[in-house]
This record gives C-alpha cells, sequence and structure tokens, in this order.
C-alpha cells in the first residue's frame, strides 16, 4: 500500500499550539519549513484570508489532507461572517496557491469539520460541527435548538466533488467531529465521534451502493451532584484508529477518561482498556458522580511529575507502532475558559499512555509530562498533535 503524503521541501508541524484567542476567525494558512532545520522550523509562506475569501468565499479552515495529485485540500466550517451555509472545502496546489473551491458548484455541505476519503470506493465523507458564529462564543444549548450545530454526514463522490448523499444522525448523533475509515483501502467503513450525544457512530456501505450509518459505542451520561445539570455527558472529543485497524480510541473530556476498543469485528466494539486523566469528577472537585444505590464516586487522578492534571482529556494521537498514545487537553479557548478555566490561566499539557497492543490496557506514563504553562511568553493551550511523515489521523492508503 501506499500512503499520500505531500513529501518533499514541507511537512507538518509535530503540534499546533494556541493561546487563549478565536483562531478560527484568522482563517489564514501558515506553511512551515521543517527539512532545512528540523529542531527550528521556520516560517516559508502565508496565504492570506482576503485572498481565499476573495477566490472562494471560504473562511474559518479546519482539516487538512495532502492529496496524490500534490494539491492539499482544507475543509472550511463557513463564510466570512461565521455562516454555516458558507462551509466548504479550499484546494490548494503543491506551491500553495489558491486553486479554488475542491466541490462541485451547488454542492457544498451544509455544515463542515472533518474529512476523509476511501479512494478505492472513490467516496470522501466529511463531518458538521456548527456554525462559527455559534462556537465561538463557547458552548450554549440554546444554539443546538435555534439550529447552528450539526448532525449530518455528507457524502461526496471521489475526487470529483459531487455530493451525493447526507446522512442524517438525529438526536443520537448531534455534533458529529472527527471522522476515521479503517486505514485499509479495501474497506467501506469507519466511524465518527458525535461529541455532544457522545456517541460513536459506525458508517458504512450497502448492498446498493448507498450508504448507512448505526451507533456502535454509547457512553452514557453520569448523574451527578453539584453541577449545573442533573447528568454531566461524556463530550467525545477525539477518536482515532490504530494503523492495523484493530483498535479503536476515544476520549471523553468532561468525564476525564480515555477509552480503548478492540473493533476487529467492526459492528461490535468491545472496550478493553480505559484510564482516567483528568475530567470534572475527580477527587478534589466539588463535582461528584452518583451510582444507581445513591453512592457518590469520584475518579483519582494521579499526579505526573509533581503536577496535578488539569482540564480532561481531548486530542489524540497514536504511535505508529501502536504502543503510545499522547494525549492534550484544550478543546477551544472559549470553551476551556467554561469549563476547566484553569487550563486558560495556568496552561494545557501533554500526556503519554502506554498501551498493550495483545490483549489491550491502558497506563499512564509516568516519566513524560509536557507542561505548556511553563514556555517563555506564558502559558499556552495544546491542541493537535501530528507524526511528521505521516500518523494515524493523517494518512489515507490507496
Amino acid at each position: 500500500m501506499n500512503c499520500i503524503t505531500l513529501g518533499g521541501m514541507l511537512a507538518a508541524l509535530a503540534m499546533v499550539i494556541h493561546r487563549p484567542i478565536d483562531v478560527f476567525w484568522s482563517s489564514r494558512v501558515y506553511v512551515i519549513d521543517t527539512q532545512k532545520n528540523p529542531k527550528a522550523p521556520s516560517l516559508y509562506k502565508v496565504v492570506q484570508p482576503e485572498d481565499i475569501i476573495k477566490k472562494t468565499g471560504l473562511a474559518h479552515l479546519h482539516t487538512s489532507h495532502c492529496l496524490a495529485s500534490g494539491d492539499i485540500m482544507i475543509s472550511c466550517l463557513g463564510d466570512k461572517d461565521g455562516n454555516a451555509e458558507g462551509s466548504g472545502f479550499l484546494l490548494l496546489d503543491s506551491e500553495f496557491n489558491i486553486k479554488g473551491r475542491w466541490e462541485k458548484p451547488g454542492h457544498s455541505p451544509i455544515f463542515g469539520y472533518d474529512f476523509w476519503y476511501q479512494p478505492r470506493h472513490k467516496t470522501m465523507i466529511s463531518s458538521s460541527f456548527g456554525a462559527p458564529t455559534a462556537f465561538t462564543q463557547g458552548f450554549h444549548l440554546q444554539h443546538v435548538a435555534e439550529g447552528l450545530y450539526g448532525r449530518y454526514l455528507h457524502v461526496y463522490s471521489w475526487p470529483d466533488g459531487e455530493l451525493k448523499q447526507t446522512l442524517d444522525l438525529g438526536g443520537t448523533g448531534f455534533m458529529p467531529l472527527e471522522i476515521r475509515f479503517l486505514h485499509d483501502p479495501s474497506k467501506d467503513t469507519g466511524y465518527v465521534r458525535c461529541a455532544l450525544t457522545s456517541n460513536i457512530v459506525r458508517f458504512f456501505k450497502t448492498e446498493d451502493g448507498s450508504w448507512s450509518h448505526q451507533v456502535a459505542i454509547s457512553v452514557k451520561p453520569l448523574k451527578v451532584q453539584n453541577w449545573i445539570l442533573r447528568e454531566l455527558p461524556g463530550f467525545i472529543t477525539d477518536i482515532l484508529i490504530s494503523l492495523d485497524d484493530r483498535f479503536l480510541y476515544f476520549a471523553n473530556w468532561l468525564h476525564g477518561d480515555i477509552r480503548q476498543y478492540n473493533i476487529e469485528d467492526p459492528r461490535n466494539p468491545v472496550l478493553v482498556g480505559q484510564v482516567w486523566v483528568g475530567g470534572l469528577i475527580q477527587k478534589g472537585s466539588p463535582l461528584a458522580a452518583m451510582t444507581e444505590d445513591g453512592k457518590t464516586w469520584q475518579s483519582d487522578v494521579l499526579e505526573i511529575q509533581g503536577h496535578r492534571l488539569r482540564g480532561g482529556p481531548q486530542m489524540i494521537q497514536l504511535s505508529l507502532d501502536g504502543k503510545r498514545l499522547y494525549v492534550t487537553n484544550s478543546v477551544f479557548s472559549t470553551m476551556d475558559q467554561q469549563f476547566y478555566p484553569e487550563l486558560v490561566e495556568k496552561g494545557s499539557h501533554m500526556l503519554q499512555i502506554d498501551i498493550d497492543t495483545e490483549k489491550g490496557g491502558l497506563k499512564i506514563n509516568p516519566n513524560f509530562f509536557v507542561d505548556f504553562g511553563a514556555e517563555p511568553d506564558g502559558p499556552c493551550l495544546a491542541h493537535e498533535m501530528r507524526y511528521p511523515g505521516g500518523d494515524c489521523s493523517s494518512d489515507i492508503w490507496i
């Protein structure tokens, strides 16, 4: 199998770090040269938002993938005013010049966010977050009622960009975000995490060639005391699949746990590992979870190298051998401020989770802790992680 990567002079930064500002509003592309001096990356080129908006009408950039053609495709969450109906896909050439929109005219998605394509099935599927005018203000339930958050998967023909089908995930699939096909290019199935309803939804091709979906994993809300609501959702914030397609991992940002499922039978995932690395119900918090018989409990969370863990697990990335899972804890600065204000004050961190790749199992590595609160210019919020040269959540196989 051949991996689709851009190759050559430019590669992805290992991590994107942002300060507590509304970064989605910048709509700017920074191209970083990591070949000349990998330990001191330098700025190669900037694609300015006014040029993107003028040529495509797109703004609020999110997921990027390098295509086999050498082009770069980036999903966009709205127009310059933050309206979701302006979402679509930006196409840059191998020199990072703007080519235009990828999708055909009149075939833009209802909402934008993540996307993944499976070339052998001539299909690309994208997910739907919400209107930038809503989520940049933090999370508010009334925005859900007002229809400002998505619950759809958009099925496109690949590579020509025709919208063939829209899957409505209904009440079990609000806010579908990261989307992952199985890495095996012959497979016609994958998973998407639905943050608000805390479900993992499996999507798959049917016998007639159309696509369908079903809930594969459901994280039940916890009954709690001393919170704004009586129940606390898991709020799944990231998902990935190991390169051998054996394990699926995801993080519950509010509950505070990371889970590992065996998906060798894609229809019936089996929980084989779980570890707590923060969350709202950890010991020392005023918030407590309740069991069915009325008893309360809180999770034990270790201190790592003298640091009490802040926030909850958010973005995750897996080593290529599947033995090390890395996790950060910042979602988006406005949401961080809502649920974990200490993150904005003290900065976030990155942890390493050691994995049993035979039987399954997760364990915090006590010797690994990256503190972004100790940055020279003040606390930072760490979000996405990437392996230079490709990783489990960026590589697409042909």
